[in-house]
């Protein structure tokens, strides 16, 4: 199995691989969530990532993937278009020896066409320079990809912002980063949780 070239690494912050390293291939636009960011986004998760159901659509260097498997997800899902990062993303996980984590490659828009168990947690951060954010969060949102209560973190380019979002998704936490405006929505009934 041939690995891309890495270009750096990639640090798990929290949980039980917290503090491991693992390499991130050099591909153009690959750019990680930072570790501030996603501290930030854990401690909104802290009280329903035990044991849920995650989807990384856009995967990249799987930063959000790994920190969630690290504290306790019980299944995480990483969709990655480059087959070369899809390889990495697999090496990493069996480094890890991360069995909840599966590796899918393939565009993350057209297997959100398909259908299967909805997700408790999804993590929205496509590629800037492309608009994937509405195509992802309409098929999100209509083909039973998510239930009530469950969570999207959204990443964007501050200077932009985040799409419209659809009724019933209510953005409950919203920060920005530098040049990364990031925050987290509730789909349904259960907003006043967060």
């Amino acid at each position: 199995m041939s690995v891309a070239k890495a270009r750096g690494e990639l640090r798990i912050i929290g949980g039980r691989y917290r503090g491991r390293r693992l390499p991130i291939p050099s591909e153009t636009g690959l750019r990680p969530t930072s570790d501030r960011v996603r501290e930030t986004l854990f401690n909104w998760l802290a009280p329903v990532i035990p044991g849920a159901r995650c989807l990384d659509a856009f995967a990249g260097s799987g930063a959000l993937g790994f920190e969630a498997v690290s504290r306790g997800a019980g299944e995480v899902v990483l969709i990655e278009q480059s087959g070369a990062v899809a390889r990495q993303l697999e090496a990493n996980a069996s480094r890890l020896g991360a069995e909840d984590i599966r590796v899918l490659h393939g565009d993350a828009i057209r297997w959100l066409e398909g259908s299967g168990p909805p997700f408790d947690i999804v993590f929205l951060d496509p590629p800037f320079a492309e608009a994937l954010w509405a195509p992802a969060i309409e098929r999100l949102a209509h083909r039973g990809w998510l239930k009530p209560g469950s969570r999207v973190y959204l990443e964007a380019p501050a200077r932009s912002g985040f799409p419209d979002l659809p009724a019933g998704w209510d953005l409950v936490r919203d920060k920005t980063a530098g040049q990364v405006r990031y925050g987290l929505v509730i789909v349904g009934s259960d907003a006043e949780a967060a």
